[in-house]
């Protein structure tokens, strides 16, 4: 990067700073991952330079022939991993995916039903700030006050009672397997069509390790961030009757110019997603997050629901003498970075939570499996117990620091930046 170190060496530096963090911290944001190198060269390619308005083969602008074989690509795989009869790969990200879903088969004002944000729904499923709540009549359901999990017979009660045009399958938060078929026979009985946002789990369904939506949903939207393993953006898999619909929503109807490289980059995670490798690397990133919710739970943090089948687990503090805000703060200081999360029926407000979560995707790229998780779980321990403690603190940072060391992110980047 000797161009942008000459260039701009603030932005040098920060970027070089980040680099350290991540190599140097322990990354347990559910929603976060490493990508590979090859993703990140294809990122940072020359095709960032191309405007292609459009589509394969019907562009606006001419010279787009190669970014064609890029795009042709990348639905190609993707249609080839999940199975899908038409794939949009244009989306810069997975709220894109979902508003051109949104806007392509509803009106304005149409009932919506969807997870409630308090029991682990996204922003896009009817935030009162999001265009989703702003622009449709969101009715939220949600998950048992005695097992966490969906309550599918709530569901179906709330479509009977308020016939949604659209139900929303999908979360952000939600540790356990989403039962499509039981969305679909809701959906068929109350004439909603079904939208599944798999944007966390999409890795799994890919690795047959969650059950895939693509056979029971209209639509399916993800981003390619997450579990994936790609750079960040967005997708929306469909089938092929609302193919020119959604094509024509994504474009021209909520964006201009698609980014090419991203485009690049997401076809090359789709390749590796593709490989025998990626099945194994998602079946570890199950068995981290479980092991990783077994040694919390052995050190007496109640896990919401009681455990995970996913990538992610939700550790509920209300019984520690913090909060979920100030916990995250705390773990930040010692290099392990949570993000606070309400947890159902959460007291205090989303500002504040009652929870964390958890995720074990990027530490598995990183090669950690669950001997790993045991060590993160006492480390945690230590933190919480001891966040007054400074000394405390100091000495689990550098036990954080020595544990991330074993296991290097980006040494290669990093030397790159020496040189």
């Amino acid at each position: 990067m000797r161009h942008l170190k000459k260039t701009d060496p603030q932005i040098y530096k920060a970027i070089l700073d980040e680099t350290r963090r991540q190599n140097d911290k322990l990354e347990l944001i559910a929603s976060e991952n490493f990508i590979s190198r090859a993703v990140i060269e294809a990122e940072a390619c020359v095709m960032t330079n191309k405007y292609a308005e459009g589509y394969p083969g019907r562009r606006w602008y001419k010279g787009c022939e190669f970014v064609d074989i890029v795009e042709d690509l990348a639905i190609e795989r993707a249609k080839k991993l999940f199975g899908a009869e038409h794939v949009n790969v244009q989306p810069h990200s997975g709220s894109q995916a979902n508003m051109a879903v949104y806007f392509s088969m509803l009106s304005m004002g149409d009932t919506v039903l969807a997870m409630d944000l308090r029991c682990g729904g996204h922003l896009t499923h009817g935030h009162i700030h999001n265009f989703s709540g702003k622009y449709f009549n969101i009715i939220g359901y949600g998950v048992s006050r005695k097992t966490e999990t969906l309550d599918y017979d709530q569901i179906w009660d709330l479509a009977k009672t308020y016939k949604p045009k659209m139900i929303l399958a999908g979360a952000s938060a939600y540790p356990r397997i989403i039962d499509f078929k039981s969305f679909r026979e809701i959906c068929d009985d109350t004439g909603a069509f079904l939208l599944v946002d798999m944007a966390h789990i999409a890795g799994l369904v890919a690795a047959g390790l969650h059950p895939n939506p693509v056979p029971y949903a209209e639509f399916v939207t993800t981003t390619t961030h997450k579990t994936l393993r790609g750079p960040r953006s967005g997708m929306i898999l469909c089938k092929k009757r609302f193919a020119k619909k959604i094509d024509a929503e994504v474009f021209p109807g909520i964006q201009g110019g698609p980014l090419m490289h991203i485009i690049a980059a997401k076809a090359v995670c789709l390749k590796e997603a593709l490989e025998p490798s990626f099945r194994k690397y998602q079946h570890q990133i199950v068995k981290n997050a479980r092991a990783l919710a077994d040694a919390l739970a052995q050190k007496n943090y109640r896990i919401v629901s009681g455990g995970t089948d996913n990538h992610l687990l939700l550790v509920d503090l209300s019984d520690k003498h913090i909060t979920g805000r100030d916990a995250a703060e705390v773990l930040d200081k010692v290099g392990i970075i949570v993000n606070k999360n309400l947890i159902p029926f959460d007291k205090e407000s989303p500002a504040v939570t009652s929870g964390l979560r958890l995720g074990t995707p990027a530490l598995t790229t990183r090669g950690m499996k669950e001997k790993e998780m045991a060590e993160i779980a006492e480390l945690i321990d230590t933190t919480l117990k001891g966040f007054r403690d400074g000394s405390k603190l100091f000495s689990v940072g550098k036990e954080v620091k020595k544990l991330a060391g074993g296991f290097p992110i980006y040494q290669d980047l990093i030397r790159d930046f020496k040189k």
